[in-house]
């Protein structure tokens, strides 16, 4: 029987595996626990794709593309990461170019601002503390990633921490922890302002895009009720309105 996740009070439960077989199992066995695919996030460098990765691509720019189905996941990031939200690649220094999936890559993907940004510019430990994990712990996850191994990373309830730790560690997850890391996040439904675009999709806008940007994402969630498709037509304005600057960011 399926747990549900709906407390407001949450923990961070982490892990490294070092098979991407495992750890596909073990986000399979949360899913079927009841952990929604929001709150899982995974960083690896040795994912198996069926398609080559080449420069930086995420759910954003396959939006723009016009591509919107499920199918391409599954080709481009293999089947583990299509099974989460939020794909994408990144170059981390110390660590080089890896992919990610959840909402922690959507932070390390836009953080072009804020204490995040420079954190991450010292390597994917510095980013983690930045976020409330614990130092000894994020130098620990960082040398893993470096390894080759994968990091899972959950988020929880407090009272369900301790349960996902088991599940975790049973799974053959290694350096399993509980710490207080608070994961950034896009509020759902209407946008009040700028601040409330995603980082990896306010990284690339300027401030008049940006507002505009959110006029049209509320407009469209209003009529269709679908965050997904007001996403889309958001996108699809911006890039029809603003030209793109050699840095990629539409507008400035």
């Amino acid at each position: 029987m399926s747990t549900t996740f709906a407390q407001p009070a949450t923990k961070c439960v982490s892990a490294t595996f070092k098979e991407e077989a495992k750890v596909k199992e073990a986000i399979e066995r949360l899913l079927n626990r009841g952990v929604p695919k929001e709150n899982i996030s995974i960083i690896g460098r040795n994912f198996q794709s069926e398609a080559r990765i080449s420069g930086f691509i995420t759910k954003k720019d396959i939006i723009l593309d016009g591509v919107t189905t499920g199918a391409l996941y599954g080709s481009v990031f293999g089947s583990l990461l299509s099974l989460l939200t939020g794909v994408g690649v990144l170059f981390i220094p110390f660590i080089g170019v890896v992919a990610a999936a959840g909402p922690l890559a959507a932070a390390l993907l836009g953080a072009t601002s804020g204490a995040l940004y420079g954190a991450l510019g010292a390597g994917l430990g510095s980013a983690l503390i930045s976020l409330g994990m614990p130092q000894d712990k994020a130098a620990i996850y960082q040398t893993r990633v470096q390894a080759g191994e994968f990091l899972l990373v959950v988020e929880v309830p407090e009272d369900k921490a301790g349960e996902i730790f088991l599940l975790l560690q049973s799974a053959g997850g290694q350096e399993a922890a509980i710490t207080e890391m608070q994961i950034p996040r896009q509020p759902e439904g209407q946008l009040s302002g700028p601040e409330d675009i995603s980082p990896e999709v306010r990284a690339d806008l300027s401030e008049a895009a940006q507002s505009k940007f959110v006029e049209v994402y509320n407009e469209a969630l209003k009529e269709s009720n679908d965050e997904k498709n007001a996403l889309i037509k958001a996108w699809e304005h911006i890039k029809s309105l603003f030209q793109r600057d050699d840095k990629g960011v539409y507008g400035s």
